[in-house]
């Protein structure tokens, strides 16, 4: 091994390192996107509040939510901090997810009057 190719190595594993941990933090994004917009639905639906929380916590440990109500529509946005372990630093992500509100829209007429 030449001491050229022996200084290299280090800094390609840095560089790699460095790779992994942005693929990863874009993969807490697409996360917390995904699973805001399930928990959207989750209360759209009617469903309680402490499963559309705990959809969001699956995504992503320690992740909060919060809840818009606009209109007929019912809004999530699901945040974390995220330290991806080599670089250290702490990185704050969010996703918001929207999904119509049926537990406001008025009941149906039945058909025939």
């Amino acid at each position: 091994m030449t001491a050229e190719f022996a200084m290299i190595l280090p800094a390609v594993a840095v560089v790699l390192a460095l790779a992994v941990g942005v693929v990863q933090l874009g993969a807490v994004r697409v996360a917390l996107t995904d699973a805001a917009a399930d928990a959207a639905r989750i209360l759209g639906r009617g469903d309680s509040e402490s499963l559309a929380a705990s959809r969001v916590a699956r995504a992503q440990p320690g992740a909060q939510m919060s809840v818009e109500h606009l209109g007929s529509v019912v809004c999530v946005t699901a945040r974390a901090e995220v330290s991806p372990g080599l670089l250290g630093a702490l990185f704050s992500f969010d996703g918001r997810g929207c999904a119509l509100d049926d537990t406001t829209m008025p009941a149906p007429e039945p058909a025939g009057r």
